[in-house]
Parts: structure tokens; sequence; C-alpha cells
């Protein structure tokens, strides 16, 4: 799989932190059809009454009242998402691109499920996450290509 670099919007809303918020969050998103693709829920160190929902996508005039009708509204923290193979040290490689090239990130969540990564990625503003956005593709196009797995061992 090529790695891929897109701009995504997180919708967001800080709620008290207590059991069943995030089902009352989402529960109107699952009626609407959303298939969401990342889903995230913290408690704010500082206050641990109070925490934070983002989730991604939302589409649709459907999906957007349902968001809307949640209390979640787009997040305007710049995000990349970035999907690829799973390959061993791309996340190091991805940091040190970054760090030498001057870009600090607000926030990162990578996950890996089988041969798949996706990265979801914050940047202060625009300007830094369009300069991220050559910086990581440049990163997907030194990668080592994925080895095959030899059948029967060595």
């Amino acid at each position: 799989m090529p790695l891929t670099v897109k701009r995504i919007t997180l919708w967001r809303k800080e709620v008290e932190n207590r059991p069943g918020v995030l089902a009352e969050i989402l529960e109107p998103l699952a009626q609407a059809g959303a298939d969401l693709r990342l889903v995230m829920g913290y408690r704010f160190p500082q206050d641990p009454a109070r925490s934070a929902i983002e989730l991604y996508p939302v589409a649709g005039k459907r999906q957007t009242a349902a968001a809307q009708q949640a209390g979640l509204a787009p997040s305007d923290i710049p995000c990349l998402l970035v999907e690829s193979d799973n390959l061993p040290g791309f996340g190091a490689r991805l940091g040190r691109a970054l760090a030498a090239a001057g870009i600090n990130i607000t926030f990162l969540i990578a996950e890996a499920i089988g041969r798949k990564a996706m990265t979801a990625i914050g940047f202060p503003d625009e300007a830094t996450a369009t300069a991220a956005t050559k910086v990581i593709k440049g990163v997907g196009r030194s990668a080592p290509a994925r080895r095959s797995a030899r059948k029967g061992g060595r």
C-alpha cells in the first residue's frame, strides 16, 4: 500500500468525565450511519472531572446533523491522516524527519492492524500542516519495502 497523506477534520466535544458519556455522544452518529475510523476519548490530567471526545469522519448532512445534535463541533486543530503499510521503524523515521524539518506536532495517534497502519497528526497551524505533508510524503518514498514472509520457516 502506498503511503497517503490527507487533511481531515476531527469533530470534538469536551464533556464531563463520567460513565456513559461516550455512548451518549456516539449513539446519534450510529443512528445516522456514520462509519467512524477514529474515536478517541481522554481525561484532562489537570482536571480529572473533564474529558474530551474526538472522532473522524463526519460526512454528509445526516451525519453532520447527528454530530451537532451530540454537541460535537469541527476541531480547529489542523490534522493529517497518514495511511501506509505497517513497517517496523516507520514512526521513528517519521519523527526524525519532522524534527529535522523543525516541525512540532500538537498530537499524534497511531495504530497498526495487521499489515496496515494509520496515524493522525495534529499541528499548530495550517502552514505547519502543509510543510509536514511534504516531509511525510518524503518519508513514504524512502521507506523500505515490506518483505514477504517466508513459507515454512528458515
